[in-house]
């Protein structure tokens, strides 16, 4: 028998097992979500595309908010019922701690070992205390104050001296990324990567970096088909495998790099990897290298595309409807005024900042699909069953955009939170034990940067028809067409 042959059988042999075995446990299975009929082996896989998040949407409505697909032999149940996720992470918290093991958790999340990636564990549980006592307590959020103002100031200059005393068109989607990536770096490793002043060792450094990361989000994602059939591993289906390897050494080499410059610096720095270093002295088991890597992967994953991207639609929006620009610059002047600059202390004060964020949030979440949980028992959920190792797909896009939830679900207006109980049903940053840690980070960097903005700059579309909010195909929801605005600096920008 040739080596073709033996293949071919091999093969189809595992294809029919494959067959056998989904049929047998699909008869096991009673009142599950409904959802599309599957197709042999490859169950629902051939219905995933991008955005994902609108496919998921369009298959809700045929089979409801709650409904099943098949991603080979394994069940996937997706939701996009607000009670039903209040359900999941209220009852079922613990039981939905679990996360899925992937190959892009296996080669760029050190193997499912981040705080993002790793199952519900005595392990995740030391990393979430780690992230929430140093590196994201409200101590340490506030003791990074200065790096945002000065990164903020530093945007603001680059702008009035862009623009003068006229209005001048701005290209601000660039502008946003260098602000959030310094603002994100200077936090995890105490350096700029962008700028004026940067070496040419640190530009070409940054460009590999950016790259890499810009790569890594390509590849994330719950449409990775060799993750629920294997034997496409075989074949190194679409180059994934490789490509992922290749990724994750180039990060790694990056990160290591951060981590053995902070060791060499003779004076300490207020960054988090110093931090975790000096920790790491009198912890060296506990405080290892990889666990300081896989924190720096989490802040950088967590806080720099979502970040950039939260700008961009906050400042479309306002531009799209200039009387809500006006009602911020109003409430931005009575509480501040015109002879100095806002402060994160003043963000308090500025509560329809704050809802102009939200209503941003509803619309345009930064992960329309939350990370992906994985049940570790059996449990019911509306009066469906969802079997143990089922993958739970959290739909926040189209929850937030819920015309049975929100009043006028699709259109912007910042105005419906002043309504009490409104807030809670976000659910942009989770809920329940897996939600984003950085929710507090997130909003303070944002609130400043586009409390300034406003602040500083008189701002319009660059003609009358309104800006186009068609959204891109990636893991983040940024938008497709670079955010493009006319810009003119108010007397306070001038001053700085």
């Amino acid at each position: 028998m040739g080596i073709s042959t033996f293949f071919s059988y091999s093969l189809l042999t595992i294809l029919i097992l494959l067959t056998l075995r989904f049929l047998t446990h699909s008869r096991k299975l009673r009142n599950l979500p409904p959802g599309p009929p599957p197709l042999p082996i490859i169950g629902n896989l051939n219905l995933l595309g991008r955005p994902i998040h609108r496919v998921f949407h369009r298959i809700s409505q045929k089979y409801g908010n709650i409904y099943s697909l098949w991603f080979g032999s394994r069940l996937a149940v997706i939701i996009s019922s607000q009670p039903a996720f209040q359900e999941c992470f209220t009852k079922h918290d613990i039981a939905l701690a679990n996360r899925q093991r992937s190959l892009s958790g296996k080669y760029i999340f050190y193997n499912n070992t981040t705080v993002g990636s790793s199952s519900h564990s005595e392990h995740w549980r030391n990393l979430r205390r780690i992230t929430a006592l140093d590196v994201l307590s409200t101590q340490r959020v506030h003791s990074f104050s200065g790096i945002r103002s000065d990164e903020t100031k530093r945007l603001i200059r680059m702008l009035a001296r862009n623009s003068r005393e006229e209005y001048k068109e701005v290209e601000l989607t660039s502008m946003f990324h260098d602000l959030t990536y310094n603002n994100m770096m200077r936090m995890i490793s105490g350096k700029r990567y962008y700028g004026d002043e940067i070496g040419i060792k640190d530009v070409k450094e940054a460009k590999e970096f950016r790259e890499t990361v810009a790569e890594m989000l390509q590849l994330l994602g719950v449409s990775n088909k060799a993750d629920y059939l294997p034997f496409l591993r075989w074949f190194d289906f679409q180059n994934l495998e490789k490509r992922l390897r290749n990724i994750s050494k180039r990060f790694d080499a990056v990160v290591s790099g951060l981590i053995q410059e902070n060791r060499r610096k003779k004076e300490t720095e207020n960054s988090m990897i110093d931090h975790l270093l000096k920790l790491q002295q009198t912890q060296p088991d506990y405080y290892t290298d990889q666990i300081i890597k896989g924190m720096a992967l989490a802040m950088l994953f967590g806080g720099t595309d979502s970040s950039t991207g939260t700008l961009e639609w906050s400042l479309s929006n306002l531009l799209n409807h200039p009387e809500a620009l006006k009602k911020a610059r109003d409430e931005v002047e009575s509480v501040v005024g015109q002879e100095r600059l806002l402060n994160e202390s003043d963000i308090p004060k500025l509560p329809y900042l704050r809802k102009v964020i939200l209503e941003t949030l509803r619309l345009y979440p930064p992960a329309p699909v939350l990370i992906p949980h994985v049940s570790s028992e059996d449990i019911t959920v509306e009066g469906y069953n969802i079997p143990r190792d089922s993958i739970v797909i959290i739909n926040g896009w189209a929850m937030q955009r819920d015309p049975k939830v929100w009043k006028d679900a699709t259109c912007f207006k910042p105005e419906r939170f002043d309504e009490e109980g409104e807030e809670k049903k976000l659910v942009a940053f989770g809920l329940g034990r897996r939600a984003c840690p950085g929710e507090g980070l997130a909003m303070q960097s944002v609130s400043l940067t586009l409390g300034l903005l406003i602040q500083c700059f008189d701002w319009k579309r660059s003609s009358e028809e309104k800006l186009v909010m068609t959204e891109s195909n990636g893991f983040t929801l940024s938008r497709l067409i670079p955010l493009i605005a006319m810009c003119k600096p108010r007397p306070l920008a001038n001053n700085i």
